[in-house]
C-alpha cells in the first residue's frame, strides 16, 4: 500500500538522520512525533471505503526549526486514493478551548455516539460509539485537530500554552498545522475544506484568510455549523446591546412553537419564523433605537407582538423593557412548569434548584449531552484507533486557557479600544481573494448561543458576496446532528456542497 510503504520510509530517515546509538542513549535527541496508526474498512453513504486511522501528534516548529508545539489530529485517510482527486476537510470545535470531541464523536467521521432525538436525557452509562454510515467519508478525508491545551495538544520546550491562547494566535497556529500536516502527508495537491463548529467558525474565517493572503494556500470552501463571526449578535448579556435583542427574537419564536407557547397556535413553521424575522428587523430594531422616544402606544403594540412571539407573559417584557436575553428567556419560558430550556439546544428541559432566580444557571442541553460524548470518544480513542497513552486527554481543555485567553489583537502597551470579537472581516477579505471560495452555513433553529436570525444579519454584511453564502436550516440546536434526522440532512448537505466544490466532481 502507498500509505504504508510512505510510513516506511519516513521511519528510516527519522533513523538514519540520528547518530549511530543515539536512538538508545542521547537525551538530547528530540522525540519523533507519537502516532497510532490503524487500518479499518467502513461503508458510508453506501460506498465501501478502506482507510486508515491517524491518531497523532504534529510539531510545529519556528525559523530554527526547533518545535513549539505539538498538535495532535485524528485523520482518516481513504487507502490508495489519489491526492488531486481526494479533498481533505479539516474539522474542529470551538469554545474557545475545546477538544474536537463533539464534531468527532457526531457522525461526520467513521463512528457517533447515539442519543435520543426527541432532546431526551441519553441515560445511565455506558455511551458506545457505533459505526456512522452516514459519514461524508465516501467524498472527503477528515482530519479532526485539537487545538494547544486541549486534546493531547500542548505547547513545547521553552513556550507555554498561553502564547497560543488568543485569537489571533490560535488561528495562526492552525494555519502552520494545515500547512505543516499538507507537507508531511504530501496532500498540497488535493482539494483543501476547512469545517468548525461555533467559535470554530470564528476561526475558520481567520484561518482561510491567513492560508490564502500569507500562505499562499487556497481553499475550496468553508462550512459554518453553527457560526459565531460578529459576537455583538451573539452577545445577549450586555444590557445595551440592542443587537442582541433584535437577532435572537427569531430563535426564542422557534422555541415557544416548540413547546407550544405560540397563542394562537401556528401550524406552518416557515412562515411564523418569516413574520418573527421581519418583525424583528422592521419592528423591534427601531422601536429598541428609539429608546425613551417610543410613543407609549406603540411601546404597548412591542409589547403586545414580543409576546406573541416569545410565548412569554406582556407584563413581563413591559417590566424588561422590551430586552429579553436568552439566559432570562430560558428560565422564563417554561417558569409555570419549573422548568428550564437548555441554550445549546432549546427543545431539552432542565430542572433548577432556584425557581425564582431571573435566570438560567446551567445549560441542559449540555449537562445532557456532554458525558455521552465525551465517553464515547475515550472508548473509540482506546479500543478501536488504539491510542495508548499516558498523555491526558484534556476534554474539554487545560484549565488555564480560558482565563489566560486573550481577544487582544494588537500588541500589549499599544492603544486598543475593545470591541465585539469580530472575524466576518476576514472572512470578507478571503472570499475576495478567492473569488470561487463559498460557505455552507449550517444554523439549528432551537441555537440560544449562536442564533441563525443572528448568521443571516452577519453574512448580510461586512461586503460579503451573498452569492458565496450558502444557508442550512435544522430541527435542532446548537449540535443538530444529536438530531437523527438534522444529522443526516447535515451530512447531506455537506458531502453536496464538497462533491459541488471539488473541480475533478463537477
Amino acid at each position: 500500500m502507498q500509505f504504508k510503504q510512505h510510513l516506511k520510509c519516513l521511519l528510516v530517515l527519522v533513523a538514519m538522520a540520528l547518530p549511530v546509538g543515539a536512538q538508545a542513549t542521547d537525551t538530547n535527541a528530540e522525540a519523533a512525533p507519537k502516532r497510532f496508526i490503524t487500518e479499518h474498512k467502513g461503508q458510508f453513504n453506501g460506498q465501501k471505503v478502506s482507510y486508515n486511522a491517524v491518531a497523532g501528534e504534529t510539531f510545529l516548529r519556528d525559523l530554527k526549526g526547533a518545535p513549539k508545539a505539538s498538535i495532535f489530529s485524528f485523520a482518516y485517510l481513504k487507502e490508495n486514493a489519489k491526492p488531486s482527486q481526494r479533498p481533505v476537510t479539516f474539522v474542529w470545535n470551538g469554545g474557545p478551548g475545546s477538544a474536537s470531541v463533539w464534531l468527532h464523536m457526531s457522525g461526520l467521521g467513521p463512528a457517533y455516539v447515539s442519543v435520543p432525538s426527541d432532546a431526551s436525557h441519553p441515560g445511565l452509562p455506558p455511551y458506545q460509539p457505533e459505526a456512522s454510515s452516514a459519514s461524508v467519508m465516501d467524498v472527503t478525508d477528515l482530519v479532526f485537530i485539537d487545538p494547544v491545551g486541549t486534546g493531547f495538544s500542548r505547547a513545547l520546550g521553552e513556550h507555554e500554552g498561553k502564547a497560543f491562547w488568543g485569537l489571533k494566535e490560535d488561528a495562526q497556529s492552525m494555519a502552520e498545522f494545515i500547512r505543516t500536516w499538507m507537507t508531511e502527508n504530501n496532500r498540497w495537491g488535493s482539494p483543501v475544506f476547512i469545517l468548525g463548529e461555533s467559535y470554530g467558525t470564528t476561526r475558520a474565517a481567520y484561518v482561510a484568510n491567513i492560508l490564502q493572503k500569507s500562505m499562499k494556500i487556497n481553499v475550496n470552501g468553508l462550512v459554518f455549523v453553527s457560526q459565531a463571526l460578529d459576537y455583538q449578535g451573539s452577545s445577549p448579556y450586555i444590557p445595551d446591546n440592542i443587537i442582541s435583542f433584535v437577532t435572537y427574537l427569531p430563535t426564542m419564536a422557534a422555541t415557544a412553537l416548540y413547546h407550544h407557547k405560540v397563542t394562537p397556535a401556528e401550524q406552518n413553521q416557515t412562515a411564523f419564523l418569516a413574520e418573527a424575522r421581519r418583525f424583528a428587523m422592521d419592528e423591534l430594531l427601531p422601536g429598541l433605537f428609539a429608546g425613551n422616544r417610543l410613543a407609549p402606544d406603540q411601546r404597548t403594540y412591542l409589547a403586545e407582538r414580543l409576546a406573541y412571539f416569545t410565548g412569554l407573559n406582556q407584563d413581563y417584557i413591559e417590566r424588561a423593557d422590551l430586552r429579553i436575553s436568552a439566559r432570562r428567556f430560558a428560565k422564563e419560558l417554561l417558569r409555570n412548569e419549573s422548568k428550564t430550556v437548555g441554550l445549546l439546544d432549546a427543545r431539552y428541559l432542565g430542572d433548577e434548584r432556584d425557581d425564582i432566580a431571573d435566570a438560567t444557571k446551567r445549560d441542559a442541553a449540555s449537562d445532557s449531552l456532554a458525558a455521552a460524548f465525551n465517553s464515547a470518544l475515550q472508548v473509540h480513542m482506546h479500543n478501536s484507533l488504539q491510542v495508548n497513552w499516558e498523555r491526558q486527554y484534556l476534554s474539554p481543555a487545560d484549565p488555564n486557557l480560558s482565563r489566560n485567553w486573550r481577544y487582544r489583537t494588537t500588541k500589549d502597551g499599544s492603544s486598543w479600544e475593545p470591541s465585539y470579537v469580530n472575524t466576518a472581516r476576514e472572512l470578507s477579505e478571503a472570499l475576495r481573494i478567492n473569488p470561487q471560495l463559498d460557505v455552507l452555513v449550517a444554523s439549528g433553529y432551537y441555537d440560544l448561543v449562536t442564533p441563525f436570525f443572528d448568521a443571516e444579519y452577519t453574512l448580510n454584511r461586512h461586503g460579503i458576496n451573498s452569492e458565496q453564502i450558502w444557508y442550512s436550516y435544522y430541527e435542532g440546536g446548537h449540535m443538530m446532528y444529536v438530531n437523527g434526522e438534522a444529522r443526516i440532512q447535515l451530512f447531506n448537505d455537506i458531502r453536496s456542497f464538497i462533491e459541488g466544490h471539488t473541480p475533478t466532481n463537477k
